[in-house]
């Protein structure tokens, strides 16, 4: 296996652990798997930092209740950064709100002292 074949079988398994946490309610693996400069992009286009994405989720304003999430590509980037272009499609409630969530997404992961973080997520709707 090459490097970047081996960053992408990590990168995929840290997707499903971070979606899978998401939905567990388990913030504690979520914002372990998140970068302290998180900026974390909502389909409507408001931005959280890492702590105010946390809080939402901890409040109850976000709660995922079932996510999938497959993976187009991962662009891996030298040895430290890779890019996750793929889906999400979700229910959660938003702010009390049920919805049904048919996105895009762009994740990115940079690797740190501390292993591989994410740093960066954004969700665009797919329209039809």
């Amino acid at each position: 296996m090459t490097v970047t074949e081996d960053i992408v079988t990590q990168i995929h398994a840290l997707e499903d652990q971070r979606f899978d946490a998401a939905v567990a309610g388990d913030l504690d693996t979520f914002g372990g798997l998140c970068d302290d400069e998180l900026a974390y992009t909502h389909s409507n286009g408001v931005v959280d930092s890492r702590e105010a994405y946390l809080k939402k989720c901890a409040d109850g304003y976000y709660v995922y209740h079932r996510v999938e999430h497959p993976i187009d590509r991962v662009i891996v980037l030298g040895s430290d950064t890779a890019v996750v272009v793929g889906q999400m499609n979700a229910d959660i409630t938003a702010g009390g709100v049920d919805r049904q969530l048919t996105n895009n997404i762009t994740a990115v992961w940079t690797r740190r002292a501390s292993g591989w973080k994410l740093i960066s997520h954004a969700s665009t709707p797919r329209s039809y």
